[in-house]
């Protein structure tokens, strides 16, 4: 097995998991702040609330907050393949001391929908705290699904392939690692990151063409409520049919597979906690790490920013940092975002 599975309460060795904010009594009730005369208690309060921001401040790489990181570093977009007169991008966000010549982790990110909608930004807030964590990300455009048709999602798939073969194979122009490339995704975009991790041998190619000598597999999966069975009786089995083990990630694991990470409320109406679990617990009988992270009561999408305060936007952000730290991708960081369950 690449990684041993161990819980991730203990995600880290050396360092307990937050549970929880710190509750501090309000200023005015401590044992000497309310003896101080009146006049002084607003100057102490100050001077409290000052020395409080100075000792949890961030280091210059990373912000406080996730979201407060959301404007602070630009995106570029970049066009990574043209097809029937369309092009398709890659909206790039790097860390700000970044240069060309780095070999730093990357994590590509796919959107959710269906395969019938949804867009590029969903990760944006993702993308941008994990360039402050010194990571290069990516989010991919691809073609969409007919809402109304019955077709298999073989030409979002053909363009996740792409996306994944562009970013390594310009990898020293980009400045990223081809050896720690990260595919992510949440539902729909799950299912495509999930692909990307099993379900393909040889990168395709057309007919006339040879096989790209550049793999479109990815290092790593970080998985947000993936819709990853296809088969009978999973999500998505009526565009699929009797060609599922074509496009169903959870009937094609093998010991091939990247590590993964999965995000899954058990209120979930498309993917039941058992599935989850199948997908796990076939990942580790084939060698390969894999974590389960359940969050009680949440329903599908429950990880997106601007949900439940995003309490849950937080928490995951905290757990995939720690994964990424494990597999030795970033610096050891004590978590400062509160945990999910797992299981």
């Amino acid at each position: 097995m690449r990684m041993r599975h161990r819980s991730s309460q203990n995600l880290i060795p050396g360092v307990v998991p937050h549970a929880g904010p710190s509750v501090c009594p309000p200023v005015g009730s401590g044992r000497y702040v309310h003896r101080l005369p009146g006049i002084w208690w607003p100057a102490m309060w100050l001077v409290m609330s000052c020395g409080l921001w100075w000792a949890g401040r961030p280091s210059s790489a990373l912000a406080a907050d996730p979201a407060d990181a959301v404007i602070s570093l630009p995106v570029q977009k970049i066009v990574y393949k043209r097809i029937a007169g369309r092009e398709l991008h890659l909206e790039v966000t790097r860390p700000s001391d970044w240069k060309p010549g780095d070999r730093r982790p990357a994590i590509v990110f796919f959107h959710g929908g269906g395969w019938v909608g949804g867009t590029p930004q969903q990760f944006a807030r993702h993308a941008q705290y994990f360039a402050h964590r010194g990571v290069c990300c990516f989010q991919v455009e691809y073609r969409l699904l007919d809402r109304e048709g019955t077709e298999p999602p073989a030409k979002c798939c053909a363009d996740a392939v792409d996306a994944m073969i562009w970013i390594r194979s310009h990898a020293r122009r980009l400045g990223i690692d081809p050896t720690r490339i990260a595919a992510a995704g949440g539902s729909a975009g799950g299912h495509l990151a999930a692909y990307l991790g099993s379900c393909i041998g040889e990168p395709p190619a057309p007919p006339d063409a040879p096989p790209s000598p550049v793999s479109a597999r990815p290092d790593a999966l970080l998985l947000f409520n993936p819709v990853y069975d296809n088969g009978p009786g999973g999500w998505g089995f009526k565009r699929v049919g009797a060609r599922y083990k074509e496009f169903s990630p959870l009937h094609n694991i093998s010991a091939d597979v990247p590590p993964s990470i999965v995000f899954l409320g058990t209120e979930d109406k498309l993917i039941p906690v058992e599935t989850a679990k199948r997908f796990r617990d076939t990942c580790l009988r084939a060698g390969v790490y894999s974590e389960l992270h359940l969050f009680d009561g949440q329903p599908h999408g429950f990880f997106n920013y601007g949900r439940a305060g995003n309490r849950y936007f937080h928490r995951t952000l905290g757990l995939v940092d720690q994964f990424l730290a494990r597999l030795g991708w970033l610096d050891v960081r004590p978590p400062s975002l509160e945990q999910g369950n797992s299981d």
